[in-house]
């Protein structure tokens, strides 16, 4: 089939599942979509093709197994998440050599449910940043316009995905870093409850924060992806211990949106956000009424602090976790470092990137004695305002939707050298991640002008990636499909 690349993850799986095509077709299509589309978006660090192609073989001779939902689909996995046997660098220099002998729990679920692991894709640093424009191995493009950036940090898995490089990827989300690429490159992205999927493997940026979630062209695909990844992992000690549902039977049991109450909070739909990314979102909005949602106007009257609060408490943990990238035990050391305090010196000088070091040097500085109760403490406690709100808000609701970025994709190099500018465009998704609240990101149409895709986020109380998955699954099917990216249509 010459236009396998074209499905969605869950029409390749029952394809594979009945017999109608082979696991190495599967495969094959994905590397040759990655051979025509890779040298304009450079969405992959690392492509594991001969292992692929050998996992396929595998599994073509033993015939598929109804007891691996996602038997011989080709994934990709965002390079923060440790993958036996493929380099697993973080997008650092720092790590540029490193290669696990263990996969994260996830993608031992993935590996253990058929899956096969196609490639790594490029991110911003170490999870930092929103545009995949930090990696020390180069941005990724935006398949759209192959002149904006594709959103972060995981940009490349949304780049991947968008140029239907794989069928799914997995991404991280430590402050919009799923749902922020997912609503630029024009696919879905779900950031789980925290604790929901493991984060053994994960390596950590923001401990209190990161949460690793699927990204694809559906809710529907997505629901396949986190049945297979979600459940308790005795390995992590922040995973919850809550039996998670068959999301793909939640997503199939609701038909339309009646009885759903969508909450609309003001601080959302104001000041701040596009005409264009408004207008498509609201929109979509209308859509869910006339599927029989009920619009509840609500708000969130500690959001205008969230900014602030996230990146006191992300950048102190990240310099708490990035200690351990020493020179010493692994990764990159200097060699003409004469002492110990010069091989510290030297070695993170040049295996760290700019705004790693920018957010190490914060981090430190927001812990050390003298401040840590006027910001780190400040910032808890406003982290808990944050959460007081979602709180009061799910009582009136059971969703609540805005957009997930206030404009479509920028330029690649637009807001590079102007920290502040590039914080700001997570404003709409840090908050969910300082309560530990699911959020989906659904592409809900291309802007007006700038006709890029725009996303529509939904969110909901902790836990209920069902109903969330369910709602997007139901307005997805009453809206216009996205045609294929302009930027690699050609490809």
């Amino acid at each position: 089939m010459s236009d396998l690349h074209l499905l969605n993850l869950t029409q390749v799986r029952d394809l594979l599942a009945r017999g109608e095509i082979k696991a190495q077709e599967a495969v094959a299509a994905c590397l040759g979509r990655i051979h025509d589309t890779e040298p304009k978006i450079s969405a992959l660090l690392s492509v594991q093709g001969e292992q692929a192609l050998d996992a396929a073989k595998s599994l073509d001779a033993a015939g598929p197994d109804t007891d691996k939902p996602l038997w011989g689909v080709p994934i990709v996995v965002k390079d923060a998440i440790c993958a036996k046997h493929a380099p697993t660098t973080c997008a650092s220099r720092i790590l540029e050599n490193f290669v696990p002998f263990y996969d994260a729990c996830a993608v031992a679920r993935l590996r253990a449910a058929g899956a096969i692991i196609l490639g790594k894709s490029n991110m911003d640093e170490f999870a930092m940043g929103s545009s995949t424009e930090n990696s020390a191995f180069g941005p990724t493009a935006n398949p759209w316009d192959l002149s904006r950036v594709p959103g972060g940090s995981s940009g490349g898995s949304a780049a991947s995905v968008a140029a239907r490089q794989c069928y799914g990827a997995l991404g991280t989300d430590t402050g919009g870093s799923i749902r922020q690429p997912a609503s630029f490159c024009g696919v879905v992205g779900l950031k789980p409850t925290y604790g929901r999927v493991s984060r053994f493997g994960l390596v950590a940026y923001g401990s209190s924060l990161d949460q690793i979630g699927p990204m694809a062209r559906t809710p529907l695909d997505c629901a396949a992806l986190l049945s297979v990844i979600a459940g308790h992992d005795p390995a992590d000690s922040t995973s919850a211990a809550v039996p998670a549902p068959d999301y793909e039977a939640a997503v199939a049991a609701r038909a339309d949106l009646t009885g759903l109450r969508l909450g609309l909070p003001e601080q959302f739909w104001g000041e701040g956000v596009d005409p264009e990314v408004r207008d498509a979102c609201r929109a979509a909005v209308d859509a869910a009424e006339k599927l029989g949602a009920k619009v509840v106007d609500v708000s969130l009257p500690h959001t205008p602090y969230a900014v602030a609060a996230y990146y006191i408490v992300a950048m102190a943990e990240a310099s708490s976790n990035l200690a351990r990238f020493d020179g010493v035990r692994y990764g990159y050391r200097d060699p003409s470092a004469g002492d110990l305090a010069g091989l510290y010196e030297k070695s993170r000088g040049a295996g760290f990137g700019d705004e790693v070091k920018r957010r190490i040097v914060l981090g430190t500085y927001v812990l050390s004695a003298g401040y840590y109760d006027a910001y780190y403490r400040k910032a808890a406690q406003a982290r808990e305002l944050l959460r007081r709100d979602f709180t009061a808000a799910f009582e009136r609701c059971d969703l609540l939707c805005g957009p997930a970025a206030p404009f479509t994709a920028f330029g690649l190099g637009e807001k590079k050298d102007d920290p502040l500018q590039m914080y700001l465009s997570d404003i709409f998704t840090i908050s969910l991640n300082l309560a530990g609240l699911p959020g989906l990101s659904l592409p809900v149409g291309l802007g007006r002008d700038s006709r890029l895709p725009v996303g529509l986020q939904l969110f909901g109380p902790a836990f209920g990636e069902d109903v969330i998955l369910g709602a997007a699954e139901a307005l997805s099917q009453a809206l216009p499909s996205l045609p294929l990216p302009r930027g690699i249509a050609a490809a």
